[in-house]
């Protein structure tokens, strides 16, 4: 039987990945759990960061069968991360809802089985509890509502099972490597394709680092009084959308629209015309979001955001670095 203090599952993922690595560089022993083909990108990630692997475990997963598919045993396990997700538009809502969904609720009853559980630690969005109607139904979107499904099912779950329970609820986590969301918005504005904005001037699609979420998540299972509590993880000195644009397009040197169009319209144009997702456009709202659990925690474990618009500078010159990801960027000229 293997040691091993922590298991992150979708270790692979954009959020999965940086937190093995805060937890190794914290001096964890980690159980890194990915899909198949997962292991060779992790360990090539991890390498490009300097991450010494000597405590890590690689092992292959599947969260949806019992067991999650795991062949190995360890023991000492204390926190179970949980950052699985098929992460997509354009999914079935059987594909949603195997990983999102089924997967989740598998991750809770194995967390249950671990003599030395300390913390489940469940990763979803931030408007999965934005209770507007959109959110929640397949209709609008298999992603968003299979997360919402999920995060009362697994909620429940834990608490029949005596799982303690930490839910994040990371808003647009943003750094290399992510192209999802408005990495695909930034991209159009490069491209001169953004001849109007999807929402209004009050439009606020919230964004966080990806340093600052892998930082609070490694260490938020120190502190007892974590467990039982969600967190909303979001840097509420995000400029609303309109200026969010201009400002990546004043860095960028292209224009920024001038003109938005509600969300009301943007559904019943063709996608041809406006260059948005319809399954993005539930995020398109004017919500604001309470981040004074987070930022209490986050002060206590010495975790502080990165200044926003220099986080979004560089995020936009990965997209244009890259061409939005479809090429590496070290072979872009």
């Amino acid at each position: 039987m293997n040691h091993a203090d922590s298991i992150v599952l979708g270790a692979a993922g954009f959020i999965g990945r940086s937190v093995v690595a805060e937890l190794l560089r914290d001096g964890r022993a980690v159980v890194a759990g990915v899909r198949a083909g997962g292991r060779d990108r992790l360990e090539s990630w991890l390498a490009d960061q300097g991450v010494d692997r000597t405590r890590l475990h690689i092992e292959i997963v599947d969260i949806a069968q019992p067991n999650l598919g795991l062949t190995a045993e360890f023991d000492g396990i204390r926190d179970v991360y949980n950052a699985a997700a098929l992460m997509r538009f354009g999914l079935d809502a059987a594909q949603a809802r195997r990983v999102n969904l089924t997967g989740a609720l598998e991750v809770v009853r194995w967390a249950s089985r671990q003599p030395e559980l300390r913390r489940l630690v469940h990763i979803t969005g931030y408007r999965s509890t934005v209770d507007d109607g959109l959110e929640g139904d397949y209709r609008n979107g298999a992603y968003g509502a299979s997360k919402v499904e999920a995060d009362a099912a697994v909620r429940a779950l834990a608490a029949e099972l005596g799982v303690p329970l930490t839910i994040a609820n990371p808003a647009s986590v943003i750094g290399p490597g992510q192209y999802f969301g408005l990495s695909d918005l930034l991209h159009n504005l490069w491209l001169r394709k953004l001849p109007v904005l999807p929402g209004n001037r009050d439009t606020f699609v919230p964004v966080v680092g990806i340093d600052y979420v892998a930082r609070f998540l490694a260490r938020v299972t120190a502190l007892p009084g974590t467990a039982g509590q969600a967190y909303t993880l979001l840097d509420p000195a995000t400029p609303n959308l309109p200026e969010l644009i201009r400002l990546v397009a004043a860095h960028l040197g292209v224009p920024a629209p001038r003109l938005t169009v509600p969300v009301s319209i943007i559904r019943v144009l063709p996608r041809a015309v406006t260059k948005a997702d319809p399954e993005s456009l539930v995020f398109l709202a004017g919500d604001r979001y309470d981040t004074s659990a987070a930022d209490a925690v986050a002060a206590e474990v010495g975790v502080a955001h990165e200044p926003v618009g220099d986080l979004l500078r560089a995020y936009a010159d990965g997209i244009v670095a890259t061409r939005n990801g479809t090429v590496a960027e070290r072979s872009v000229v």
